[in-house]
C-alpha cells in the first residue's frame, strides 16, 4: 500500500525530516508502545505525549514538521492521536512502520477495556464497583463540557462559525437528527461558503520548512484503496452472508463501520450519535451503561473512541445467540475494534502522499472549518445528554409541534449525583485539576456519598 514515496527513503521521510532517517525499526517499536503505555487523558494530552518523546526526547522530527503532521491528521474522520502515530510511524519506516505505530497505539487500550468489560458485566453489580462508577459519569459530565469549551476556543473564531454550532446542537437536541447529516450538512456549508465568500476563508500558508512531497505512483490511490477497504468490510458481510442481517454481529459490524467514516472531531463528536442508536434504537445498554463506559475509556491509555468497544462487547454478551456470552463479548470486542480503526489506517496510507496538496486545498479546509465549527454544538449536545442522564433517573422524549425534546422527570432528580457533576465541573474547570485527578478523587466522592 506504500508505493513510491511510502518508504523511509522516499519523499514522505524527506518531507518531514528533511533526510531519511537512519532510526532502527526495532527502536521504533519500543518507542511507539512505550507512547501508547503514556497515552492518557484523551488526544490532547496523548499528542503531548507523542510530542515530548517524538520531538524533544528523540529529535526524531522537529517542531514545525511535527505540526505539519498533526495538521493533516486533522483533516481525516478517526482519532487524530492515533492517525498521527500512524502518519509519523509511515514517515519513518513505510508503511509497515505506520501499521505498526497505528497498532500499537490502539493495543495497549484494547486490552484494558476488555478486561474491564468482564470485570464490568460480572462485578458491575457490587455497591462498591456501583459507587465508584456513580462517581465516575459524574466526572465524564465535566470532561465533556470542559471538550465543548476547549475546541470552541479553537475553533469558533467567527460569527459564521459560532451560527454553524448553534444550528448543530439546536439539530440534534431539537429535531433529532442523525450525527452523519449534521457532519454532511456543515461540510457541504463550508465548500459552498468558500466559494460565496473566498477571502473568509484563506487556505494555510505553505510551510517553507517542509518541501511538498513530490508526485506518488500514479496508482497510489488504487491500490491502497483495493487493500484497504475489502480488509475493512469482509468481516462486516462475512456476519451478513453466515449470520443474517437483524443478527447483533451483524449490526455492530455494520453500525461500526458507518461511525467509523464520520468520526470527525474526536470521540466526543461521534459519542451522542452512538448512544442515540446503541441505547435508544438497539437497546444494547442503558444510557448510564453508556456514561460508565465512557468513563472506562477516560481511565485507560490509548484513543477515547475506544468506548465503542465497550458498547460492541455489552450488546454481544447480551443480545447474541450464542452458549458463552463472554465470548460473545471477545468476538465482538475485536469486530468493533477492527472496523473502527481499520478505516483510520487507510485514510492516513491514502493521504500521506498527498499531505501538501490536501493543506492547500481551499474547499477542503473550509469544509473542515465548518464541520469542526458544528463539533462544537455536537459536544455540547452529548454534554447535555448526559448531564440530564446523571442527574435524573428518568429523561423520555417528548414530540412537541415537530420538535423532539428530551425532558426529565423532575420527581427522579438524584441529589447526589447533582452534586457530584458539580463538584467535578468546579475542580476541572475552574481548579484546573487534570483529568485523572478528576476522575479519581470523583469516584472517591462517589463510594463516600453512596456506599
Amino acid at each position: 500500500m506504500g508505493g513510491p514515496g511510502a518508504g523511509p527513503n522516499g519523499p514522505g521521510a524527506r518531507a518531514l525530516n528533511g533526510a531519511p532517517p537512519p532510526i532502527a525499526f526495532r527502536e521504533a517499536l519500543r518507542v511507539w508502545m512505550r507512547v501508547a503505555l503514556q497515552s492518557f487523558g484523551g488526544p490532547a494530552g496523548q499528542i503531548a505525549v507523542m510530542h515530548r518523546i517524538v520531538v524533544d526526547e528523540k529529535r526524531w522530527v522537529d517542531e514545525s514538521r511535527f505540526l505539519h503532521a498533526l495538521s493533516f491528521c486533522t483533516f481525516l474522520p478517526g482519532p487524530e492521536a492515533q492517525q498521527l502515530a500512524t502518519y509519523l510511524g509511515w514517515s519513518l519506516h513505510g508503511t509497515r512502520g505506520g501499521l505498526a505505530a497505528g497498532a500499537l497505539f490502539v493495543l495497549p487500550g484494547f486490552v484494558a477495556i476488555l478486561a474491564l468489560s468482564i470485570v464490568y458485566v460480572t462485578l458491575g453489580e457490587l455497591p462498591a464497583v456501583a459507587a465508584l462508577l456513580s462517581g465516575v459519569k459524574a466526572a465524564v459530565v465535566a470532561l465533556v463540557l470542559e471538550a465543548a469549551i476547549r475546541i470552541g476556543r479553537r475553533v469558533l473564531g467567527g460569527a459564521l462559525q459560532r451560527a454553524v454550532a448553534v444550528c448543530a446542537f439546536a439539530a440534534l437536541f431539537l429535531l433529532g437528527l442523525p450525527f452523519p447529516a449534521v457532519v454532511a450538512a456543515a461540510g457541504a456549508f463550508g465548500a459552498l461558503a468558500s466559494w460565496l465568500w473566498p477571502e473568509r476563508f484563506a487556505p494555510p500558508a505553505a510551510d517553507a520548512a517542509v518541501a511538498p512531497a513530490s508526485g506518488p505512483a500514479r496508482h497510489h490511490l488504487l491500490r491502497v484503496v483495493a487493500i484497504a477497504l475489502p480488509l475493512w468490510l469482509a468481516p462486516s458481510a462475512a456476519c451478513l452472508l453466515l449470520l443474517g442481517p437483524s443478527d447483533v454481529f451483524t449490526r455492530i459490524g455494520l453500525f461500526f463501520s458507518e461511525t467509523a467514516v464520520v468520526t470527525f472531531g474526536g470521540a466526543y463528536a461521534v459519542l451522542a450519535y452512538v448512544a442515540q442508536r446503541a441505547v435508544e434504537s438497539y437497546g444494547w445498554l442503558s444510557a448510564r451503561e453508556m456514561l460508565d463506559g465512557l468513563g472506562l475509556a477516560e481511565t485507560t491509555p490509548g484513543p477515547l473512541i475506544m468506548v465503542v468497544q465497550f458498547v460492541g462487547f455489552v450488546a454481544a454478551y447480551r443480545h447474541a445467540d450464542v452458549s458463552s456470552p463472554l465470548a460473545a463479548g471477545v468476538l465482538a470486542s475485536l469486530l468493533t475494534t477492527w472496523v473502527t480503526f481499520v478505516p483510520s489506517f487507510g485514510f492516513v496510507l491514502l493521504g500521506a502522499p498527498y499531505v501538501e496538496r490536501l493543506r492547500r486545498a481551499a474547499r477542503l479546509a473550509a469544509a473542515l472549518q465548518m464541520i469542526m465549527a458544528a463539533v462544537v454544538g455536537v459536544i455540547a449536545n452529548l454534554a447535555l445528554w448526559f448531564a440530564l442522564h446523571v442527574v435524573f433517573e428518568r429523561v423520555a422524549p417528548l414530540e412537541l409541534a415537530g420538535l423532539r425534546l428530551a425532558l426529565p422527570d423532575w420527581t427522579s432528580l438524584d441529589p447526589k449525583a447533582l452534586l457530584l457533576s458539580a463538584a467535578a465541573c468546579l475542580a476541572l474547570l475552574r481548579f484546573k485539576a487534570g483529568l485523572v485527578a478528576t476522575l479519581v478523587g470523583s469516584a472517591l466522592a462517589g463510594l463516600a456519598l453512596r456506599w
